[in-house]
């Protein structure tokens, strides 16, 4: 079966085929770090971090890229509050930004591009668009002739007339036509800016992508993606630049994720919901994030709430108590049960589903039902009077190369226990064999203090993180 994508830019599930076998271009649209990045920011990070995860898996070699916006009016107007430079406040937040997404399991891109670092490719592809006539210079700004493309709208599907009556445009004397966007601004006074060809500015905020994914990715890449708020004006503007300077598609397969509420209300700072991620991972496991961003299918809209969030908790909770206890009985366990193959295939069943269910556009809601399957089975084979290390490490196996592709590895309880608290334990079980519950109690109590809770079952002690 193959990877099937639904394609923004034909509103359709597509087979997915790569422009080189074996190989994927992907670029995303990243944060402008003026700030720590919001929830908002942290879906398509993990949403797309799962996506190359799985093509991975799949056995795709993906180059993956995603920029870093490091230089518009909203560093600019940060810098004038805090009384800073704009590369001072870009550095600090991308620091940031790795920061919160290697907590959340996301790596990092094989490049992060920055605006400062490509101001002279910037320059050059805005004299290639004038040289073409598809910009021109006005009083030190630089437009885009909107109306010169003939696919202008084919993103967001929407006519040229229909943008001219219902799009947020730029008004002024020194356009052309009103859809006519920037591609370089003249610098106001005291702003940071760089020469140009048509006096100080820097670059308008749409032709940094279309620039940058050229550079790292060449003329036409596999898949481009980014959050739905930017199908348009930021991505439709991307294709017509890239597309007439080029000649080529920009790009074969567009993926636009959905937006979050915040308790069913848009999040926005007037209403005071705005939620940072910085913020919610000092009360909250990276993981519980991860895994209620994967559980709704990327296109469609999520809520954050504190019910939700509870939700992700048990179901990340239920994953962990299933797979350790199937690591507790393979650890004592010395017999070779009965129906071996007979298991082993239910097993092998859940892991073909599961990718059968990612690949119909990467549908992580469903494929983290399978991991509950997994777990179910796993619970209903640990019921067995007998059980084959096989099929128990099977069953491990099988955990950690499911989860490991959404991103949520699971913890080893060996990294988890320190000396102290094994030489406990061990004290502990002796304790009970020589009927001393007293100690036994104890000992109970005093790593409860330290957030280790027992549980005493019929394979032996477990023990959980309180």
């Amino acid at each position: 079966m193959s990877i099937q994508i639904f394609n923004s830019l034909s509103r359709q599930k597509e087979e997915f085929v790569p422009l080189e076998k074996g190989k994927v271009k992907m670029y995303v649209c990243g944060p402008t770090v003026y700030n720590y990045i919001h929830i908002g920011n942290a879906r398509p990070v993990i949403v797309y971090d799962t996506v190359r995860r799985y093509l991975s898996y799949r056995g795709y070699d993906v180059t993956y890229v995603s920029n870093f916006t490091d230089v518009d009016d909203k560093l600019i107007n940060a810098a004038r509050e805090l009384g800073e430079e704009v590369p001072q406040i870009a550095e600090r937040f991308i620091k940031a930004y790795f920061d919160n997404t290697k907590a959340l399991g996301c790596a990092e891109a094989d490049a992060h591009p920055r605006v400062m670092e490509h101001m002279p490719q910037i320059i050059e592809f805005i004299e290639a668009l004038i040289d073409k006539e598809y910009a021109y210079e006005s009083q030190g700004d630089v437009y885009y002739r909107t109306r010169k493309f003939d696919g202008y709208g084919k993103l967001s599907h929407q006519s040229v007339d229909e943008l001219k009556s219902g799009a947020r445009v730029e008004m002024g004397d020194k356009k052309e036509d009103p859809l006519d966007f920037v591609l370089w601004k003249a610098a106001k006074p005291g702003e940071i800016s760089w020469d140009s060809p048509w006096g100080a500015g820097r670059p308008g905020w749409h032709i940094e992508c279309s620039v940058m994914a050229r550079e790292h990715l060449g003329d036409t890449i596999d898949i481009h993606a980014g959050g739905q708020d930017l199908t348009f004006p930021h991505h439709e503007n991307e294709i017509a630049q890239s597309e007439a300077m080029t000649g080529k598609p920009f790009a074969r397969y567009w993926m636009h994720n959905g937006y979050i509420n915040i308790d069913n209300e848009k999040m926005s700072k007037s209403l005071n919901n705005f939620v940072l991620v910085n913020d919610i991972l000092k009360e909250l496991d990276p993981q519980v994030l991860r895994f209620f961003m994967l559980s709704v299918h990327y296109r469609n809209p999520i809520n954050y709430s504190q019910e939700l969030v509870e939700d992700a908790i048990a179901g990340l909770e239920r994953w962990r108590t299933a797979y350790n206890n199937v690591k507790h009985r393979l650890s004592v366990t010395a017999d070779l049960g009965d129906q071996t193959d007979i298991w082993q295939s239910k097993v092998d069943e859940i892991k073909q589903a599961f990718i059968e269910t990612m690949d119909d556009d990467f549908n992580t809601a469903n494929g983290i039902s399978k991991l509950f399957d997994l777990s179910r089975l796993s619970n209903q084979y640990l019921a067995e009077k007998q059980t084959s290390k096989q099929v128990l490490e099977s069953f491990i196996q099988t955990f950690e190369e499911l989860a490991g592709v959404l991103g949520l590895p699971f913890q080893q309880e060996e990294e988890l226990l320190d000396a102290e608290i094994e030489a406990l334990l061990e004290e502990r079980i002796e304790a009970r064999k020589n009927r001393n519950f007293a100690r036994a109690d104890e000992i109970r109590d005093l790593m409860k203090e330290k957030n280790i809770l027992l549980e005493d079952t019929a394979q032996g002690t477990r023990w959980k993180r309180g």
